[in-house]
């Protein structure tokens, strides 16, 4: 089989390159008194970041990409809504497979990001006959936590770093997998969201399937809940959810801090905005689109 192998070389330092080039000359200043030597630092960080950025774009070009409307016969900018029932339905019955096949999270987030990554490179090559081969590093944390507090991970889509901002239980896999879509060129959130759960919810691991399940789940309670969060709560008390799997649900949405709610209150419209410019329906592609979709393949 045809191969591309992106290097991801970023990834694999110690710290997020962007960190550091942020950071090098306030530590240089704090601990030295002097900001010369984090001027250097940074210096030698940005070519590091442009180098490893200019490497896995060349690289890329050769990869073949999913055109996921064609594929799956859908324009995902024209989805038809579910209706309440339908997802109400969805709910139970993706609800009573969660809980006859629970499995408890016992995997470290590197075996997890190692596991969904083959995954997801083997599913991707199912369709294309080509195997896009990226790193499996996945950072814990990285600034990017201060300008996104309310996201469960992020990823730079020009260096390729992932990080994984808190735990995430049983929807652990899939937000990996999410972030992974964007480090192999699925820049567009529906389709990472899609592909993420197409991929895990065929694995032969029943962790990965857990994983898909739950976030459709997820996803389907929040669009029922109309955002507001405590009907979220409430319905996810209301579901039959096993009490471990309970727990992973609203844990995966708490109260927000103040520092949440004023970041997300700033954030929101440019997120929104940002999404629509580049040919997204909006945050909704999240949410609503995305069980839209997966419903729409039966």
């Amino acid at each position: 089989m045809d191969r591309v192998k992106i290097p991801n070389q970023a990834t694999y330092s110690p710290l997020a390159l962007t960190d550091v080039i942020m950071l090098a000359p306030l530590a240089s200043r704090v601990l030295l008194g002097a900001t010369v030597p984090g001027r250097i630092v940074q210096a030698l960080a940005l070519g590091a970041y442009a180098g490893s950025a200019l490497s896995d774009w060349l690289s890329r070009r050769d990869a073949r990409p999913i055109d996921v409307g064609e594929v799956f016969g859908q324009d995902l900018s024209d989805l038809e809504p579910m209706t309440d029932e339908d997802r109400q339905a969805e709910v139970e019955e993706l609800v009573q497979k969660l809980n006859d096949n629970y499995e408890p999270m016992n995997m470290s987030r590197q075996e997890l990001a190692v596991l969904a990554n083959e995954r997801l490179t083997d599913y991707i090559a199912s369709i294309t006959g080509q195997r896009v081969e990226t790193s499996a590093e996945v950072r814990s944390f990285a600034i990017s936590k201060l300008v996104f507090p309310f996201s469960l991970g992020a990823c730079d889509i020009l260096s390729g770093d992932v990080t994984i901002f808190r735990d995430c239980g049983v929807f652990e896999p899939h937000i990996i997998a999410h972030e992974f879509c964007h480090r192999k060129g699925y820049y567009k959130e529906l389709q990472a969201q899609a592909l993420a759960y197409l991929a895990l919810s065929t694995a032969e691991e029943n962790i990965l399937v857990q994983a898909a399940h739950s976030e459709r789940v997820h996803r389907n309670l929040r669009v029922l809940a109309e955002g507001d969060l405590d009907r979220y709560h409430e319905m996810v008390d209301e579901s039959g959810l096993r009490e471990e799997l309970a727990r992973d649900f609203h844990e995966i949405r708490p109260k927000p801090s103040m520092y949440e709610r004023g970041v997300w209150t700033i954030m929101k419209p440019l997120m929104e905005e940002r999404m629509k410019m580049t040919g997204q329906n909006g945050l909704s592609d999240y949410d609503a689109g995305f069980t839209d979709f997966i419903h729409s393949q039966g």
